[in-house]
């Protein structure tokens, strides 16, 4: 390490806000946040998440959970302590907010806010204030199949987006939308 290295290295100043932390996360069509974009602006602070049972707080955690664990990783509703099985990826795109019993079969069927054509975006923006960098992490979901999970489009951008800027007036071809984002560089 160089003299000018180490001078430019400032042990002492404050690290509360020390690396990239959360200052905005968006939700678009995700589980019951539905038709318009909810942001949960943080700007690199610690936030408290409270509501009634059903409010959508584990909705949102599984939305950051999303963005940040590999998908072979992640397990839903897990901030409260549900069952594996009960929230996944495309319950949340179609978003699935509860079951109708079918009076004849008895079997249950989830009832849907969104129809198969929609999509969903999550996307959050981090921001680094001690080498004032940020970088956006989203991700888009539709569905290809009826029955399957949903695909997803990563991306990833070292400068702020936004879903109402960034992530609209495309329609449903996701094609468009991966042209626009590259447009933009």
């Amino acid at each position: 390490m160089t003299d000018a290295q180490a001078m430019s290295l400032d042990f002492g100043a404050d690290d509360a806000l020390a690396g990239f932390r959360l200052a905005r996360l968006e939700v678009f069509n995700w589980g019951t946040f539905d038709g318009r974009v909810w942001t949960l602006q943080l700007d690199g602070k610690n936030g408290l998440l409270t509501g009634d049972i059903g409010s959508g707080k584990s909705t949102l955690v599984d939305a950051i959970t999303t963005l940040l664990v590999p998908a072979n990783r992640v397990a839903y509703n897990k901030a409260a302590g549900a069952d594996n099985k009960e929230r996944t990826l495309r319950s949340y795109v179609l978003g699935h907010y509860k079951s109708e019993r079918n009076e004849i079969t008895g079997a249950a069927k989830p009832v849907s806010l969104r129809e198969q054509n929609s999509y969903s975006v999550i996307l959050g923006v981090f921001h680094n204030a001690g080498y004032d960098q940020t970088v956006t992490l989203a991700q888009v979901f539709w569905m290809k199949e009826a029955n399957g999970q949903p695909a997803r489009l990563f991306v990833g951008a070292e400068r702020a987006l936004s879903i109402a800027e960034d992530f609209s007036q495309f329609g449903t071809d996701v094609t468009q939308l991966r042209k626009k984002l590259r447009a933009l560089g």
